[in-house]
């Protein structure tokens, strides 16, 4: 979750493990959906009473948690709602959360909204567990396209304002609702944003460690969606259809997997978790950041296999090779910082106020150690995210 693991070296795509995470019951998907899978997902995990957990801003900007909270007492299964998760999902948040799932004399979080919410729930899950309230479950109805649902890690902010890590097969969540009518009230910049954060999960998926074969093919086409359908779906704000296939898109993006030996996705994300906590810089928008930049060092870094699975992309863009592996990998680099240009959503360190002093430290922490060999070429990769 916070930092690449140097020791890990990658499998072939003809050999490898899959399996599908321990708690998962469900995936519903489709507009409306939330009034009929809710009650299933309940059903099936004999769940009583629900904690709605979920953000200040969708709670009292919008109608989003009211609908679930309709629902939920239409079958007397509501107990309480708590929208004090923030960004980056502070410790003081969590620990206010299970103090009210205990008031309300809860046995399910229903989670709804960004990774936020979700991953402050999976914390929440992690720490009750080990306060002896046993095996708790967790129903997400995500509204952004940060993919959070579907990973076993959560990531928290501790009281010093670094962020932590819990993992564990028992966090991921029992069901999961992709309801795209719940998502019109999603900020632009926020959908958007987490689509690139979807995009970086199917791009460093085809290079991650122990990934299964399958899995890297279904992240192609996320991508080939992801690069179709956020321009419409920003183009036409309001349609459904768009919205449901990206939160497909998400969905594939990181397909539920369990690992013999956990990896983290890459060095995207690794920097995007060090900066994002820190300088208070959203998840999608690091990856807005991030993702083009290693991309474009991996055309001279990584392996062969690994550049193989990246310069693919090209066929699913429907674009012709470039003549050499290299350059099909730079040219999917270029095609990523255009989709961001074209978003919108392209933006700088400056801007969120990073030290040029701290990248050093930014690279050693994403790397784990300041003897890899890339070591210098990240610190220029950062250094070349000043306007």
């Amino acid at each position: 979750m916070s930092s690449l693991d140097p020791t890990i070296s990658t499998t072939d795509s003809l050999t490898g493990f899959y399996s599908y995470t321990d708690t998962l019951k469900g995936v519903y998907y489709g507009p409306g959906s939330v009034k009929t899978a809710l009650p299933k997902l309940l059903s099936i995990l004999g769940a009583k009473k629900a904690l709605v957990v979920t953000g200040k801003s969708l709670h009292e900007k919008t109608d989003v948690v009211r609908k679930v909270e309709a629902v939920l007492k239409s079958l007397d299964a509501y107990g309480a709602t708590f929208h004090e998760i923030g960004q980056h999902s502070p410790i003081a948040g969590i620990q206010a959360g299970i103090q009210a799932f205990k008031d309300a004399g809860a046995d399910v979080i229903v989670a709804v909204g960004g990774g936020s919410p979700v991953d402050a729930s999976k914390a929440m899950l992690y720490f009750l567990n080990e306060q002896g309230h046993g095996q708790k479950y967790q129903i997400a109805i995500p509204t952004t396209l940060s993919a959070a649902e579907y990973s076993i890690g959560a990531g928290y902010t501790n009281e010093e304002g670094a962020k932590v890590a819990v993992s564990s097969h028992q966090l991921a969540p029992a069901g999961i609702i992709l309801d795209a009518e719940l998502t019109l009230a999603t900020p632009p910049k926020l959908w958007l944003s987490t689509g690139i954060r979807s995009l970086d999960h199917t791009v460093e998926t085809l290079y991650r460690p122990f990934a299964a074969y399958p899995v890297k093919i279904l992240c192609y086409a996320a991508l080939a969606d992801l690069f179709k359908y956020l321009p419409l779906s920003k183009a036409e704000p309001g349609n459904i259809e768009y919205r449901q296939r990206l939160q497909i898109a998400s969905w594939m993006s990181l397909w539920p997997m369990k690992f013999e030996k956990y990896s983290a996705l890459g060095l995207s994300h690794a920097l995007g978790h060090k900066l994002g906590a820190a300088y208070n810089i959203p998840h999608g928008i690091t990856s807005c950041l991030t993702l083009a930049p290693t991309v474009k060092l991996k055309s001279r870094v990584a392996s062969e296999e690994d550049k193989q699975f990246l310069a693919q992309t090209l066929f699913y863009l429907k674009e012709s090779s470039t003549g050499s592996l290299d350059g099909d990998v730079l040219r999917l680099a270029t095609r990523i910082h255009e989709l961001v240009v074209e978003l919108g959503l392209e933006s700088n360190l400056e801007e969120y106020k990073v030290p040029k002093t701290d990248l050093p430290k930014i690279a050693g922490q994403a790397l784990g150690t300041n003897e890899d060999p890339t070591f210098d070429q990240v610190v220029q990769l950062l250094e070349a995210l000043y306007p």
